[in-house]
């Protein structure tokens, strides 16, 4: 195991002497294609081992096997001769592999994974160091492969600081904690359609995981999660991640969720549970809208989603979704719209309100998480805020939210009552009426008392501005036609 500390680290240290290598983002990008290819060399070992008549769709010269590993003999390509060979044969060969519907979502993914990857070291000796200390991981000794499980979520977390690509981790405590309350059962399936790296994905399997008893239960398991991941980066690091948890056959499509009609959705097309984070404050291509109820086309890409949730969820199915603030509190015509269909259709029961610095240093915008079912209409909606935990003023990178952070709510959710700290309110039910006749739809209660304390980062201040300006013009239009209603009833 002592080949796993500080493995990060080693590999960054090699990879600043790059000239090829520009930051955080493009070295984190290498290491993903470089570990995607060590672990699935060692997921073919296994399938090979269980059946004798396996065939990898890679051609031999570019298993990792036989150009990466190094056997110490000074055999193994370095320098020009590497560089020549991973540019001009691997990325093309693996970029073109042969792959139609009929292929094995296994060795499909090793084509779809390639696609749009790149190599961007230009130093073949450097490329080498590199590959040696990927290649030394020993993923056929169970107590190393479950430890690079963990360490690979500190890969994860690198994406955090790592530019744009930030948007694709969910911090895992509240990927655990969603899973946790969304309670998993065995012969359910369970689909993420922003999936990023797996986050949600893993959290899941890892709580179903527990009631495993029977190959039956374990084969189910395992067939239970469905992706869709639209950029590729992320795409790659999620496949990576459900490899690394034991998942052979993942069920994640190179895809954008956005771009099928909703309408056109059928019983196969839903599942018992849904849960996400959809991306938030992006723009979708103009025609993306056309894929939706015109009541329903909203110019946010989070509400988009919504949409596609509230169709894709099987009768009786749970969703757990996190939201900004702005679905909470916009009244423009489409929010409107998604949340009276949110109300009407389902029971919107739990809305829990968290602290701004869950996501940073990606956004500082204040999210929440929405629990609802496919069961009957929202009777009532009880609010939680989450508050700050003792000792800290936010999070962090060295202070992340942890689990146990969570704990006051999981104590409150089976014993539900009405809570005030400070003369504001930190728990509260609203009956569906309150919400939506005496508060227009305003979802925005229990929320944190200290607005003037939240500092925003430029573009996330902007993004909030927009979104209170489109609600604000929107409020003024419905009381104008209400004042207009009543001059011209009066004038009759």
């Amino acid at each position: 195991m002592s080949n796993l500390t500080g493995f990060v680290k080693r590999l960054r240290d090699i990879m600043r002497n790059d000239a090829g290598i520009n930051g955080d983002a493009q070295r984190i990008e290498q290491i993903a294609w470089m570990l995607f290819l060590k672990v699935y060399d060692a997921k073919e070992q296994d399938w090979a081992w269980d059946d004798d008549n396996y065939q990898s769709i890679i051609p031999e010269q570019c298993r990792w096997q036989n150009w990466a590993h190094d056997d110490k003999s000074g055999a193994a390509p370095t320098g020009d001769k590497l560089l020549d060979f991973v540019n001009n044969t691997l990325f093309p060969t693996l970029k073109n592999l042969p792959v139609n519907a009929s292929t094995p979502i296994k060795k499909a993914i090793m084509q779809t994974t390639f696609a749009d990857a790149n190599n961007y070291m230009k130093d073949g000796v450097l490329m080498r160091q590199v590959i040696n200390v990927i290649d030394d991981l020993d993923f056929s000794d169970y107590e190393e492969s479950h430890a690079f499980g963990e360490i690979y979520e500190t890969i994860l977390k690198e994406l955090q600081s790592a530019g744009s690509a930030g948007e694709f981790y969910t911090p895992r405590a509240v990927t655990d904690f969603m899973a946790q309350v969304i309670k998993p059962q065995i012969g359910e399936t369970m689909a993420d359609f922003a999936c990023g790296t797996g986050g949600f994905l893993v959290s899941w399997l890892k709580e179903l995981h527990k009631q495993v008893k029977t190959t039956e239960d374990e084969e189910a398991c395992g067939n239970s999660v469905y992706g869709i991941e639209k950029k590729q980066f992320p795409y790659m690091l999620c496949i990576t991640n459900l490899l690394l948890h034991g998942l052979d056959v993942p069920r994640v499509y190179h895809d954008n969720s956005l771009t099928k009609d909703v309408l056109d959705y059928t019983e196969a097309d839903r599942f018992h549970v849904i849960m996400m984070n959809p991306p938030y404050g992006g723009a979708e291509k103009a025609d993306v809208k056309n894929h939706f109820p015109d009541d329903l086309a909203s110019s946010e890409t989070a509400d988009l989603f919504l949409s596609v949730i509230m169709y894709r969820l099987k009768r009786g199915g749970r969703a757990a979704v996190i939201l900004p603030d702005g679905f909470l509190f916009g009244t423009d015509n489409a929010k409107v719209n998604i949340k009276k269909k949110l109300l009407r259709e389902f029971d919107l029961h739990t809305i829990i309100r968290l602290p701004g610095s869950v996501f940073s240093p990606y956004t500082s915008i204040t999210t929440n998480i929405l629990f609802f079912d496919s069961t009957h209409s929202t009777e009532e909606t009880w609010f939680y805020r989450l508050d700050m935990p003792a000792g800290y003023k936010h999070f962090s990178k060295t202070k992340p939210m942890k689990l146990e952070h969570f704990q006051p709510v999981l104590d409150w959710w089976n014993d539900r009552r009405e809570l005030e700290e400070e003369g504001f309110p930190k728990a509260k039910k609203f009956t569906v009426q309150q919400l939506t006749e005496e508060l227009g739809y305003n979802l925005d209660q229990c929320g944190y008392p200290h607005e003037e304390e939240e500092i925003l980062a430029p573009l996330d201040l902007i993004h909030r501005y927009e979104e209170q300006r489109a609600s604000l013009n929107a409020e003024i239009d419905r009381v104008l036609a209400e004042i207009t209603a009543i001059l011209e009833g009066a004038a009759q």
